[in-house]
């Protein structure tokens, strides 16, 4: 079954096809075929990079206008004469199409069929990620009207998997009347990335997935961390939006919410303008001044720059505290897993993290450390440490495309 699987941002379209087998997924039989990237949709140089199975990368520039002709970019790639996608000639190969949506709200708790009344829902959620359901939405669109009608599209929702959590783990100690009336509570996040970790943790350890225990680091320019206890997500750092929790790369994380009306009072702007800044201008690049890329903030650091070393440090020091709470809220924990771009290659970062853990079991082996860099699924820590340190690579698109094959395989729909 080949699946589409889609991730709209505000001015991006990510994308990978994926051959999913129907049946058997514990048989990890399914590959991806062909993917891209296109980067400064909406602008006259927007930026599209494609990559087909056995072939060279494509890369160039043109203008698209929106989402729509960038999807319309990747079909052209797709059916060129030049272009060769294993089991996809055109359109009708595909079998299905899965959405990255970020924000369910408490009304998604699993993937689903997207319909009309799917659609108005997730509309709704808009206003609790006003940076990122939007963009999703503009997605599922392009697709409806791009793909022909049969071909069924998914949903996928990163806050599913934080459904579990409870109720005082996503509560905020405000008026009860807020989480009754408008849903005011953390809902989590990145919860495709924790659950593939979770599945690829059990599949490589050979244990079942209810005594799956471990702390998940999704750390990249956006980053959080999840508690996993008996296989089930019961603590993930991030909130009601993505601004919660982790030092960022333009995301502040946790800050004093006294902070905004102090800023507000001294004419930094109006509740937009300051949101804009704790949203875009802050994290490491608000720290550090040079950049929210990880690589040029260590580069600057180890030249010298001041803001570099301390944001460096903040990020590491932010990450220990969550990492010590995650493991008094689960009683301990087997072990201790980095993903996403920072955890799976920075080895600096890693390091850091790690050092001044040991009396909470986390020993780091210094020399597999510098090993684990592009993707390498590996074990770093001492061959001693009471708890375990993985490097595993996540992969959000193959549980995108797998839960896509089991809602249409379950659905009464044809297909």
């Amino acid at each position: 079954m080949n699946v589409f699987v889609l991730n709209c941002g505000s001015s991006s379209v990510k994308f990978q096809i994926v051959n999913t087998d129907l049946e058997l997924f514990e048989g990890d039989l399914d590959h991806v075929v062909a993917k891209g990237l296109i980067e400064k949709v909406g602008s006259k140089e927007s930026i599209f990079k494609f990559e087909s199975e056995g072939y060279e990368l494509v890369t160039g520039t043109e203008p698209l206008a929106d989402h729509r002709e960038a999807i319309l970019r990747i079909r052209k790639w797709m059916e060129s004469d030049d272009t060769k996608i294993t089991g996809v000639l055109g359109w009708h190969d595909i079998h299905a199409i899965g959405h990255r949506v970020v924000h369910g709200g408490e009304k998604f708790t699993k993937s689903i069929l997207i319909n009309p009344e799917v659609l108005k829902q997730i509309e709704e959620c808009t206003e609790l990620a006003p940076l990122h359901n939007p963009a999703n939405l503009k997605g599922i669109a392009a697709c409806t009207e791009i793909f022909p009608s049969h071909i069924p599209q998914v949903a996928i929702f990163d806050t599913a998997f934080h459904s579990t959590m409870p109720e005082e783990a996503y509560l905020y100690a405000l008026p009860y009347e807020f989480y009754e009336k408008y849903k005011v509570r953390s809902y989590g996040f990145h919860g495709t990335s924790h659950r593939y970790i979770a599945y690829r943790y059990r599949k490589i350890t050979d244990t079942p997935k209810e005594k799956v225990n471990i702390i998940s680091l999704h750390l990249g320019n956006g980053s959080s961390i999840c508690a996993i206890k008996n296989g089930y997500s019961t603590f993930n750092s991030m909130g009601m939006t993505p601004l919660e929790g982790l030092i960022m790369g333009t995301r502040c994380g946790d800050i004093d919410p006294g902070v905004i009306e102090f800023l507000y009072a001294k004419g930094i702007g109006d509740l937009p303008a300051i949101m804009n800044i704790l949203q875009k201008k802050s994290g490491l690049l608000g720290i550090s001044g040079v950049s929210n890329d990880m690589r040029d903030i260590e580069k600057a650091a180890i030249e010298g720059n001041h803001r570099a070393k301390i944001a460096l440090q903040m990020f590491a020091f932010r990450t220990k505290r969550y990492i010590g709470s995650c493991l008094a809220e689960m009683g301990g924990a087997d072990a201790i897993v980095f993903t996403a771009g920072i955890g799976e290659n920075d080895v600096i970062i890693r390091q850091m993290i790690c050092e001044g853990m040991e009396s909470l079991g986390i020993e780091l082996d210094y020399h597999l450390n510098k090993l684990a860099v592009k993707g390498k699924c590996m074990k770093i820590s001492k061959e001693k440490s009471p708890r375990d340190i993985y490097v595993i690579p996540t992969n959000e698109e193959l549980l995108l495309a797998r839960d896509a094959v089991r809602v249409v395989r379950d659905s009464p729909r044809e297909w």
